[in-house]
């Protein structure tokens, strides 16, 4: 028998309760950290985890044979819910839980999903997700990495880019090259990777504001066997098609384990803060612009909770998804300007005492990160044209042409 909501939330919510602390932030931020305390964080994030696993509270939406609890969306909204205000492992979210245990349970074997889906869910396990590269950008399915079958073994040779946290995480979906002779999208097969094999080397990218969460791997004659695979033979863009999805999905996933109205909560303590801080709590102009950005957080979630059910009954196409994408970085660049605006000198020039109004033109410097990393927002718009809106598809010279003819480099422009 399947436990009704409304008890799943009663039961959460004196678990939560009773065994979680107080949120004392919104989860990560693009600000740099010493890595002792990314890595502090990092390990207290696992045991929450495994605390949520121990509770049965992990993989809500997860079937039982991979050690989840089998119930529905509504269960997991529930707990997201009652989970408003406490401390949550934000980390292990996304892509852990998705976009990559999503794509294991959908195309992964079942050898596959029992080995990694439980430890996954225990916190033993945190994947990322190996998909962009120097020479591709947004441009995924242009994947130069390449895969030679060597009997039971695949070897892997090039490099991905922009992978959060690869420096602290253990497994991760890559995308590579595994047939030259055709069509970019027809080549493509998805493999499973520790990034802890031998042959790959994670190198940390510095960003503008310090932070060093992104890193870039390089591969070397790392050998992969066969049983590692995520789907058929160059049939990777069938299974790149749902990981898209996945990625878009977000914190919108039922796989998710998120506070209700987290970013929303977050920005409202933030941007207050940043009003009292740069002494303008009287200020009719920082007071309206304050009210822009809890706005913005209010229209976000409705619309993104609309994009879930939508997607999740049939009503839309999975791929609305996009739409939820595209708002969310044309948000958050807007937001991080109203925060500079507010703040003004004080977010250029700070001191320790300058409180929520220190480093907001750091922030501004950065606010069009969101907008590039996991697909850019002009691949979301093409996305929503193409897909959604039912418009006519953009010339693309390489249609039809084997990937080994399509040209690169400076020849490409």
């Amino acid at each position: 028998m399947t436990e009704d909501v409304e008890s799943f939330r009663r039961r959460a919510r004196e678990w939560i309760r009773a065994n979680l602390q107080p949120a004392t932030g919104v989860g990560q931020t693009l600000r740099g950290k010493g890595d002792d305390q990314d890595l502090a964080e990092v390990a207290h994030e696992r045991k929450l985890q495994r605390m949520l696993f121990d509770a049965g509270f992990a993989g809500i939406c997860v079937p039982k044979e991979y050690d989840g609890q089998g119930l529905t969306p509504a269960h997991q909204r529930a707990f997201n819910d009652e989970l408003v205000g406490y401390e949550y492992p934000s980390r292990l979210q996304v892509p852990p839980m998705t976009p990559c245990m999503a794509v294991l349970l959908e195309f992964g074997t079942e050898e596959q999903k029992k080995r990694h889906v439980p430890a996954i869910l225990k916190g033993e396990e945190v994947w990322m997700q190996l998909l962009s590269e120097p020479s591709g950008g947004s441009d995924v399915a242009s994947a130069l990495m390449s895969a030679v079958r060597e009997g039971e073994e695949w070897v892997l040779n090039g490099s991905k880019i922009w992978t959060s946290g690869a420096w602290w995480a253990d497994w991760g979906l890559v995308l590579a090259r595994t047939n030259w002779d055709v069509p970019k999208h027809r080549g493509l097969t998805v493999f499973i990777l520790p990034l802890d094999a031998p042959g790959v080397t994670v190198h940390r990218i510095e960003m503008l504001n310090g932070n060093r969460e992104f890193c870039q791997e390089f591969l070397s004659d790392v050998r992969v066997p066969d049983t590692d695979r995520v789907g058929d033979v160059d049939d990777g863009w069938s299974v790149g098609v749902r990981w898209m999805f996945h990625e878009r999905m977000q914190h919108n996933s039922p796989y998710v384990t998120r506070p209700t109205g987290a970013t929303r909560e977050g920005e409202k303590g933030s941007i207050l803060k940043v009003v009292q801080d740069a002494g303008r709590i009287d200020d009719p102009i920082a007071r309206e612009l304050a009210g822009e950005t809890l706005e913005i957080g209010l229209v976000s979630e409705a619309l993104n909770h609309r994009v879930a059910r939508g997607v999740m009954s049939g009503v839309m196409s999975d791929q609305a998804a996009a739409i939820g994408r595209l708002l969310m970085c044309v948000s958050l660049a807007r937001q991080s300007t109203i925060a500079f605006e507010i703040a003004g000198a004080l977010g250029g020039a700070w001191t320790g005492d300058d409180g929520e109004a220190a480093e907001r033109g750091v922030d501004y410097l950065m606010r069009q990160t969101p907008s590039i990393g996991g697909g850019t927002t002009e691949m979301a718009r093409n996305v929503v044209a193409e897909r959604v809106l039912g418009m006519p598809r953009e010339p693309s010279l390489d249609r039809n042409v084997p990937f080994r003819d399509v040209p690169r480099g400076s020849a490409r422009t």
